[in-house]
């Protein structure tokens, strides 16, 4: 009868009395590398064909094992999707000057809720407002943690045990089986569907406005497109009908944009600016998509009704950091030149980057990876809730060999790399990979060839 090779695997202790893994305990804290022997024998004992097979063996797969364990759970990651806008990436990249203010503001303490001019208590809801009423010509502004807590907010505060009135046809799922009515909900308002699916019009409003409407909704389909027999009615058809009643009109507009798109080919989604034009009582948005911030829910609109919002105690419940509002700060004010705000805020910059330096860029990783590599037409979608119809088109490098091993091994990288598989191959899309990203996917490339 065979003896079960897991007899002879070592201990715990012997291990760590060993002359091999001294270096390592003198290097790194004693229970860290326990915890990491501890792990490495229990996989031999699962599979103990993969035992280490020598004292080199086993220290290196201690050291593995610590490494490991000091990996953070959140890292940096190279998105080669094309899907810009990631939700499952993080959604937005920061620009550089949104990056320099997180870490000035990070490296002491802060005005966040001092008044410098008064030497006195503040409030952290001031920052960012003058910036948000510069360029979007609200009357106010109010930043929260996400576009969803926007809305409950917003909802809570102005149809608490009342109605929000909203088409059938705006009812949306987002990200996470996350959905509009279970949201509405959570801040105390009834929704009262009005409409079809695919066409409302205004007297489906009319109708259903009753004394204890409390506000009418917008909901802007951002990540789905309804084509066909259809027809809805837009905030400014919805202002007289709002105002003869005295009900606000809540405009969730979600992707956050700021400027048009539409010389790069990108249309069909609304500005912040115009959506208060329209005559929207209160905007709500987020920061982390097509703005090109970090993650923040955003309010703009009426004074009043921002006053109302601010002085809900639930806004402390959903308020942001000091880092919020740096980067947010930041970011906003690289709007205020719009041609640098394309050039400088990545997403926009990697929306509206030429195809042919798109392509350029990955001709040259793709030369320096070697063999195994082509460049190949692809097409990028936006992401994020934006643009759902768009397809931009771009280039991906795509790689030889089996898709799902050369994906797991690029995801295990120094610098992971998560690409996309079509038909059997694995596509590394340089569209939503920022240009400073090159030489570290190229490094990963290079490795992936040793």
């Amino acid at each position: 009868m065979t003896a079960d090779p897991r007899r002879a695997l070592p201990s715990v202790g012997s291990l760590l009395e060993s002359e091999a893994l001294r270096p390592l305990l003198a290097a790194e804290p004693r229970a860290l590398v326990t915890d990491a022997v501890r792990d490495v024998i229990e996989a031999a004992r699962r599979d103990p064909s993969a035992a280490p097979g020598s004292d080199e063996q086993w220290t290196h797969a201690v050291e593995r094992a610590v490494e490991l364990r000091r990996r953070p759970s959140l890292r940096r990651v190279i998105n080669a999707t094309g899907v810009v806008l990631h939700t499952n990436l993080g959604r937005a990249p920061l620009a550089a000057a949104a990056r320099a203010a997180i870490a000035t503001i990070a490296d002491g303490f802060s005005n966040l809720e001092y008044d410098l001019e008064r030497g006195a208590r503040g409030s952290r809801h001031v920052h960012a407002v003058s910036l948000l009423r510069e360029l979007t010509g609200a009357e106010d502004a109010l930043v929260v943690n996400n576009c969803a807590a926007a809305l409950v907010l917003a909802l809570g505060e102005l149809s608490p045990g009342r109605e929000a009135i909203v088409s059938r046809g705006e009812l949306v799922e987002i990200g996470g089986s996350f959905r509009v009515p279970e949201i509405v909900a959570k801040s105390g308002a009834t929704i009262v569907e009005v409409g079809t699916t695919n066409r409302t019009h205004l007297d489906d409003y009319r109708r259903a406005i009753n004394p204890r409407t409390g506000a009418i909704l917008k909901v802007h389909r951002g990540n789905f497109a309804i084509e066909g027999f259809v027809a809805e009615v837009g905030v400014r058809e919805l202002v007289p009908v709002a105002r003869e009643v005295g009900v606000p009109i809540v405009h969730d507009l979600g992707s956050g944009l700021l400027i048009p798109l539409d010389a790069f080919g990108l249309s069909g989604e609304i500005t912040a600016r115009d959506a208060l034009r329209a005559g929207a009582s209160l905007v709500t948005m987020s920061g982390d998509k097509l703005l090109g911030g970090p993650q923040a829910g955003i309010i703009v609109g009426e004074r009043a009704l921002i006053a109302r919002l601010r002085a809900n105690p639930l806004a402390r419940a959903l308020r942001v950091d000091k880092l919020t509002f740096a980067a947010l700060e930041a970011t906003l004010a690289l709007y205020r030149d719009p041609a640098r705000a394309v050039r400088e805020i990545p997403a926009l910059a990697m929306l509206t980057a030429p195809l042919a330096r798109v392509r350029e860029r990955a001709q040259a990783i793709a030369t320096r990876a070697g063999r195994g590599t082509r460049v190949v037409d692809s097409v990028a979608t936006v992401g994020g809730g934006a643009f759902p119809t768009a397809r931009i088109p771009s280039a991906a490098i795509a790689l030889a060999g089996d898709a799902e091993a050369l994906a797991a091994r690029l995801r295990a990288a120094q610098m992971p790399v998560v690409g996309r598989i079509e038909d059997a191959t694995l596509l590394l899309d340089l569209r939503s990979v920022p240009e400073e990203d090159d030489a570290r996917l190229s490094a990963a490339l290079e490795d992936l060839q040793a």
